[in-house]
């Protein structure tokens, strides 16, 4: 019964492709290529499944139920959702704690709450890993910008990695 359900899918599809004007060589390239890489897409679904498992039992040990879901007063006091949220997040990606805000619109904001709240006017960044990305540059101070580290008296160092990609230790 199955297989012969198929058999008529198979068959529906196949004239939907024809009425859209797409050859059969194309649906069958298409079907090379997609059974090449069979084992890629395996190896995702694998990931997919861990990940997914892994968010339902942090999830779950966290005893996240509706009542997590309920409205508050909009000022985060005793806010029991995002809390046990903020664990959920810490147990997926086994951290001390998480910060899971709306607030927080980026990487980039993120890592500029994170820098600003712990660097005071005196200390030093440094940069183990060469150049920040594009977008942290004017946050640092690399490039002038209102408000950035620099202006509040941080500075800012960087080592570049080695030629085979590691650390330049000497450095």
């Amino acid at each position: 019964m199955l297989t012969r359900r198929i058999i008529v899918l198979t068959k529906e599809l196949n004239s939907v492709y024809r009425t859209l004007g797409i050859d059969k060589k194309i649906l069958d390239y298409s079907q090379e290529i997609e059974n090449n890489l069979k084992e890629r897409f395996a190896k995702i679904d694998r990931i997919a499944e861990f990940n997914q498992l892994k968010v339902l039992k942090a999830m779950q040990d966290n005893r996240l139920s509706d009542i997590h879901f309920a409205a508050t007063t909009g000022y985060g006091y005793n806010d029991i959702g995002r809390d046990t949220l903020e664990k959920v997040y810490a147990d997926i990606f086994h951290a001390e704690d998480a910060l899971v805000r709306p607030q927080l619109m980026s990487g980039t904001h993120a890592l500029t709450v994170a820098l600003a709240g712990n660097l005071r006017p005196g200390d030093e960044l440094l940069s183990p890993v060469g150049k920040p990305y594009d977008t942290l540059e004017g946050v640092i101070g690399i490039t002038e910008s209102r408000g950035s580290l620099a202006e509040y008296g941080i500075t800012y160092s960087q080592v570049d990695l080695l030629p085979d990609g590691g650390f330049d230790w000497e450095g």
